[in-house]
């Protein structure tokens, strides 16, 4: 058994943690709460602005603007929305996890990192990190995300990048929180096209010209997708945070009471150590 000494300065050490854990759980939450609002009233656009696109594009039929075809030469360019801090339980690996299990190859690849945690990962793996954008997820807005997809965008119009995609956690509720891989562009209209009933199958009509009007559309699109995802990302971050720092002090707590048991056993027995000895040395003198 350890000793009384070590007993204590490990509650001592325990109890010093919980404090932090503590602490962090609450400014979590009150962040939770400011990204949980921002998070909902963003989140009927986001659906929308997503819908909306698709649905039109299904019904446009085959376009030949540069924004809805694939280039056959360039690397497919993932955003990552991650934390650029830790001790949030597994926020940070679900999303890194969907691009190095999602079946894409390591050098077709180009990562534009939001997050430190995910550059740091994908760095140490191998992956190429095109550009970090790390400083956007900590009070997103809307200027940051139309900064990345205009980076995003002209890489694409050059040729440079051939698939856009969006890796983020969506945020469902404070509890639930789903790591989502999005393609933004080429838009996908597959899905959507077979949902529209061929009596409402009405073919769309621009005003002004379709690439005219493409080319105001599609920016406005990408641009609010990836505001959306870092918007939910920041809520499901700290909503994750908030969960693994209460789960932690709960741990914390349930140690200490260990700990103190086992503190009041030691001492119990050194009590009647003590007692024996002064009774035997009493009966010798005696």
């Amino acid at each position: 058994m350890a000793s009384m000494i070590d007993i204590k300065r490990r509650k001592v050490s325990i109890q010093s943690t919980q404090q932090i854990t503590k602490a962090m759980k609450l400014v979590s939450t009150v962040k939770l709460q400011r990204a949980k609002l921002r998070a909902e009233q963003s989140k009927t656009y986001f659906n929308c602005m997503y819908d909306t696109v698709t649905s039109m594009l299904a019904r446009t039929g085959h376009s030949d603007h540069p924004y809805l075809k694939a280039s056959t030469g360039g690397k497919k360019a993932v955003i990552v929305v991650t934390s650029n801090r830790g001790l949030a339980g597994g926020y940070n690996s679900n999303v890194i996890k969907l691009i190095t299990n999602g079946g894409f190859q390591k050098e077709e690849l180009s990562i534009y990192a939001v997050g430190k945690k995910g550059r740091d990962a994908f760095s140490r793996y191998g992956y190429e990190i095109k550009e970090d954008f790390s400083d956007m997820i900590e009070e997103p807005q809307y200027p940051d995300a139309m900064r990345l997809a205009n980076t995003l965008l002209g890489a694409f119009a050059d040729g440079e990048i051939g698939e856009i995609y969006l890796a983020y956690t969506m945020f469902k509720n404070t509890v639930s929180h789903v790591p989502t891989l999005l393609k933004l562009l080429p838009v996908e209209t597959g899905s959507m096209e077979g949902e529209i009933a061929k009596e409402d199958q009405i073919p769309m009509n621009f005003e002004p010209e379709d690439e005219e009007a493409l080319n105001l559309i599609i920016p406005k699109y990408v641009t609010s997708l990836i505001y959306g995802g870092l918007v939910e990302a920041a809520a499901s971050e700290n909503g994750a945070r908030m969960q693994a720092m209460d789960s932690a002090t709960s741990n914390a707590e349930e140690m200490i009471g260990k700990l103190t048991l086992l503190y009041n056993r030691a001492r119990q027995g050194s009590i009647t150590q003590e007692l024996t000895e002064i009774i035997a040395g009493a009966e010798a003198i005696s």
